[in-house]
């Protein structure tokens, strides 16, 4: 059957990676759906993207943008013009787009929608409707802006729902679907869980935790990173500790000259960032979770591993509320608390939400064949 609808499939960031391989998947099957892979090129560094195309088996971008780094305004705007001018040249060639879709909140996403919004083809946006309430956080922006031009709003949770009900979307264009990073970890855990990941560095199953850092509010001011890491270093005596260091919290830690509280402490293994399957190996394995990304929240929650939350809000409730997660802020006192709850096994324990039950993305597939017919 000849396709006769067209999907661009925006990804630009680590975090879109994991959220796209299962839609491209659930896409395919269907013979009248084309999909057009889009890769801004937001994230840029082999490690951070790259891999991640080889580990999930996502087949190689049809276009690559090739935006790189720059200032929110300048990447946001580059995205925008290379979008608006692919899909130009798809209308004067007779191959225009049905839909762009859309995923999670970094600026690839809220550029990608804004061009596509505004030369009027139908935006679709996956993990919709969340919200942190705090806009110093600029995936906050980006989330607000592309859910307020998005045509069809796909929820990951309820509380998703219920915030774009409460801002005025219409209740026909929402739609409860699931969590797609969900979908592509119970795709993957048991690969993972094959690595040699622990072996290469000395661990055992459940005793050791996974250590992750890279917002502004934790990592930009040295007093608070001081306090974090000397937690963190004291605590690795009783459970090592595995820190894949992002690049911006590496530059911050040698910024502040606070280097030596990690070489000082001989279980915290220290080590560049890691691919997927290394990563899902050790935080499915984990005794606990300390991190500040929003995607290792989700999947500590439905890993059933602890996941302390270096956030003072969360724009996944749902992980605090029913899942393993814990907000701890930046506050050294708390993570030291909740770190000794963890070791003595008085930490709470949580359960996997519904429909993050591993067939978000096939929802997703059905919901867009039948809503574009």
């Amino acid at each position: 059957m000849t396709p006769t609808k067209r999907f661009a499939l925006i990804a630009g960031a680590r975090p879109n990676f994991m959220k796209i391989a299962p839609i491209i998947r659930a896409l395919e099957r269907y013979p009248d759906l084309e999909v057009c892979l889009i890769h801004t090129g937001q994230h840029y560094d082999k490690n951070l993207s790259d891999v991640f195309f080889q580990e999930l088996g996502i087949r190689r971008p049809d276009v690559a943008l090739g935006v790189g780094s720059g200032s929110h305004a300048k990447q946001t705007a580059d995205v925008m013009v290379a979008v608006e001018n692919l899909i130009v040249e798809a209308n004067e060639k007779g191959q225009p787009f049905t839909a762009v879709i859309v995923v999670g909140d970094v600026n690839s996403t809220m550029a990608a929608a804004i061009a596509a919004s505004k030369l009027h083809v139908p935006v679709v946006h996956v993990e919709a409707g969340l919200r942190s309430r705090d806009r110093t956080m600029p995936e906050e922006i980006n989330r607000l802006v592309t859910d307020s031009i998005s045509d069809l709003l796909l929820c990951s949770e309820p509380a998703g729902v219920e915030n774009l009900i409460a801002e005025g979307h219409s209740a026909e264009n929402v739609h409860l679907v699931g969590n797609v990073m969900i979908d592509t970890l119970m795709n993957e855990v048991t690969r993972a869980k094959e690595q040699k990941t622990l072996e290469q560095f000395g661990l055992l199953a459940g005793q050791y935790g996974v250590v992750t850092l890279h917002r502004p509010g934790n990592v930009d001011e040295p007093e608070t990173l001081k306090g974090i890491l000397q937690v963190l270093a004291k605590i690795s005596e009783k459970l090592p500790l595995v820190f894949p260091v992002h690049p911006r919290t590496r530059s911050r830690i040698d910024q502040f000259a606070l280097r030596g509280i990690l070489d000082a402490a001989p279980g915290c293994r220290v080590v560049d960032p890691l691919g997927y399957l290394d990563c899902l190996c050790l935080t499915s394995q984990a005794k606990v979770v300390v991190t500040d990304s929003g995607g290792l929240q989700e999947e500590s929650t439905a890993l059933g591993v602890p996941c302390l939350t270096l956030r003072p809000n969360t724009e996944r409730p749902i992980t605090c509320s029913e899942g393993t997660g814990t907000l701890i802020g930046n506050s050294a006192d708390l993570l030291d608390l909740k770190l000794r709850e963890v070791l003595s096994d008085r930490y709470k324990i949580g359960k996997c939400p519904e429909l993050w039950d591993g067939k978000a993305a096939v929802r997703i597939a059905e919901l867009l064949s039948a809503k574009f017919r």
